[in-house]
């Protein structure tokens, strides 16, 4: 079952600078829209207010709902850069869609805070969101059921998470959800629960925990030995040219400029 999409707008505005040259756009007032991944909420939120901090007369907006329908929107031309948090399909490529990789982002492995599981392997991950698995007990835990939270069909940390795990179209959900913010709260409200959210979400209301003895962190997604790990993806049109002002946040946050700017926003940059 599918919730209503709620459509946020996280406007982010300054003051101009004295000359628009540095970033190739005009004095004039130009909007750029983004929309997709939920997951790439603090990212994206970050690098529009650092951009915004010093570049003139642009509003940058988000819209979070989610990886496919982001991509769906810069394909339909109702923004000028998606944002998934997993690759593009190969027919996505074939439509005409073109993608560039801004971050890597560890998929935490979430349970609730009173709950003594620290660690889980692969394999472990997979039973249990299968259903092999069924109680805490069978891997260390208290004498109780596991709660099953996930992301809705179409998220791009479902897509992530599953792929990784080898466990696509095979979960056995209690709770699909609209956005990786409701996977945490619902974890953080049961004490059964284990969740799946990005890394750079997951604050203090849930524990992450390691997974096959690596706990999720900027270095090891960065050298690779924690496992379940996504890319942050910009989408845009293939061979169509971005506005002005989209072209310039483009090439800034894709920049080494904007390295510290992700670093700080929990992700991975790339540059």
């Amino acid at each position: 079952m599918k919730k209503a999409c709620k459509i946020i707008a996280a406007v982010l505005t300054v003051g101009i600078l004295a000359t628009g040259a540095l970033t190739g756009c005009s004095e004039e007032a130009a909007t750029v829209s983004t929309d997709g991944s939920t997951s790439m909420e603090k990212v994206i939120g970050a690098l529009g207010e650092a951009y915004m901090a010093d570049y003139s007369n642009v509003t940058v907006t988000y819209n979070p709902t989610g990886s496919s329908s982001g991509i769906t929107a810069v394909s339909e031309g109702r923004c000028d850069i998606g944002l998934s948090s997993r690759n593009l399909k190969d027919e996505e490529k074939a439509n005409g869609l073109t993608e560039t990789v801004l971050a890597l982002d560890g998929i935490a492995i979430i349970v609730n805070n009173d709950n003594p599981v620290t660690d889980l392997t692969l394999e472990q991950i997979a039973a249990i969101y299968t259903g092999e698995i069924t109680n805490w007990s069978e891997v260390g835990g208290n004498d109780a059921t596991i709660v099953l939270i996930g992301r809705e069909s179409g998220s791009g940390t479902r897509d992530g998470f599953e792929s990784i795990t080898g466990t696509a179209d095979a979960c056995q959900y209690r709770e699909e959800l609209t956005s990786t913010g409701d996977v945490i709260t619902s974890v953080s409200q049961n004490p059964d629960a284990i969740g799946y959210a990005s890394l750079a979400s997951v604050g203090s209301t849930v524990k992450a925990i390691s997974v096959g003895g690596v706990a999720p962190s900027e270095d090891t997604v960065k050298d690779g030995t924690y496992a379940v790990q996504r890319p942050f993806v910009l989408v845009t049109r293939t061979g169509e040219a971005l506005s002005d002002a989209a072209q310039a946040f483009f090439d800034y946050i894709t920049s080494s400029d904007a390295a510290q700017i992700i670093s700080d926003a929990g992700a991975v940059p790339v540059v």
